[in-house]
């Protein structure tokens, strides 16, 4: 996911005390979406694209300690093993644990990890009270909170491909909510029209932005007009029908390669009992799928090739931005720790799931990564990664805007990505 910052980002709003609220609600939404796991829950690693729950809690603390409490030479390291363990991919740092290995790490445990935590919590709000950040310290802090809210997404994301191996039904369950109601058939799409010329892209400096957000810049589109909702279960199931699965006309040589190679017949969590009746996988364990809930955990060929089908494509991320501007105070499901599920569709563009765009995950014009390790965090993915847009059902509230660039590769399905089409 994205990161870092050129043009440095505003404080947070009530100077260094909002920050410090800040900084407390965000390491609290972590412990409370990690406190019902166990420490089994919190060590094995699914896949290589997956770290486990104590990974992502150790590391972000790692990243406070490591770039706002280490500029302070009299700071006490907590552990100078864990400036390894637990680094993700900051070359100027030092040696990093090989990430595919990350599940293999038992000591230090879940408790150890918990203490590391407090002990960065309580010298970061000591730094804090005593005034002793200076801005550049306050601005990296500031990074570390968004940081910090991208795990929570991440840890979910993770912790559902991990639950959803388990050789049993309806598999383990995070969170116990609600029966969903009677399905229903979708509205029928309809289109919002975007009047072609020069728009003015990125995030305009006046808040928080990562740096792949910036600079604003202008960019030329074509009319176009862009669905008012996301694609369905429904729609999807339609695709499946008719074969959408075995038709290489349809897709991208490296996509069609990948679906032969891995075997893909539908999303990601989809399975198909007897009856023909259709389910998928919820960190609520496995439930039937809901008609006019956003088709999620596609990746951009699924995407792309499913827009074909249709008769429309993917938007370009400028495309999107524009329709999503004329929209950008509505939202759609974001976190809700009592849900981690989205909701049924509506006309927001922000939320519910993340939306793959045609674009390439590419620098803005004038781009340049910020100076030192911290410059690592974003502009080096830009290579054979894909742009989605929006937000989603577990992306922490405050953590959404119109500009933000996610990206993941192509055949990613792990994250909760959906679509919608242009034409």
């Amino acid at each position: 996911m994205t990161a870092s910052t050129t043009e440095s980002p505003r404080p947070a709003p009530g100077g260094t005390a909002g920050l410090r609220e800040r900084f407390a609600h965000v390491r609290a939404l972590t412990d409370r979406l990690t406190d019902t796991l166990s420490a089994e829950d919190q060590i094995p690693q699914s896949m290589t694209d997956a770290s486990p729950t104590k990974w992502h809690r150790a590391h972000v603390s790692w990243f406070f300690e490591e770039f706002v409490l280490r500029r302070d030479p009299s700071y006490a390291v907590y552990d100078d093993t864990f400036r390894y363990l637990f680094n993700s991919y900051y070359e100027a740092v030092g040696d990093r644990h090989p990430r595919p290995s990350r599940g293999l790490v038992t000591r230090p445990g879940v408790t150890d990890v918990t203490h590391y935590r407090r002990h960065v919590d309580a010298a970061i709000d000591s730094a804090l009270e005593a005034g002793a950040l200076d801005e550049e310290g306050l601005r990296l802090l500031e990074l570390g909170c968004h940081h910090e809210q991208q795990h929570q997404e991440l840890i979910l994301m993770d912790l559902k491909h991990l639950f959803s191996t388990m050789p049993f039904t309806p598999g383990p369950v995070y969170i116990d909510r609600l029966p969903d109601p009677p399905t229903s058939a979708p509205p029928p799409p309809t289109w919002r029209e975007v009047p072609g010329g020069i728009v003015q892209v990125g995030a305009p400096g006046d808040g928080f932005a990562y740096d792949n957000e910036g600079p604003v810049h202008q960019v030329l589109i074509d009319d176009v007009e862009v669905a008012s909702r996301l694609v369905t279960n429904a729609d999807w199931l339609e695709f499946v029908v008719d074969g959408g699965y075995r038709r290489p006309e349809l897709w991208l040589s490296d996509g069609w390669a990948h679906r032969v190679d891995v075997g893909w017949e539908a999303p990601e969590y989809w399975q198909q009992d007897d009856a023909g009746r259709w389910s998928t996988f919820t960190l609520s364990g496995r439930r039937p799928i809901v008609a006019d809930e956003p088709v999620l955990h596609v990746s951009f060929y699924e995407a792309d090739a499913y827009a074909r089908w249709a008769g429309a494509r993917l938007p370009t991320e400028f495309e999107w931005e524009a329709a999503a501007r004329a929209v950008a105070d509505d939202r759609g499901e974001l976190l809700d720790p009592k849900r981690c599920h989205p909701r049924r569709v509506g006309a927001a563009m922000i939320g519910d799931v993340w939306e793959w765009t045609a674009s390439a995950y590419l620098p803005y014009p004038r781009f340049v990564p910020a100076n030192g390790a911290v410059g690592e965090y974003n502009g080096k993915f830009m290579c054979d990664q894909h742009v989605l847009r929006g937000a989603s059902a577990v992306t922490p509230p405050g953590h959404e805007r119109v500009t933000y660039r996610n990206f993941f590769p192509a055949r990613a399905r792990w994250a909760f990505s959906g679509l919608r089409l242009a034409r």
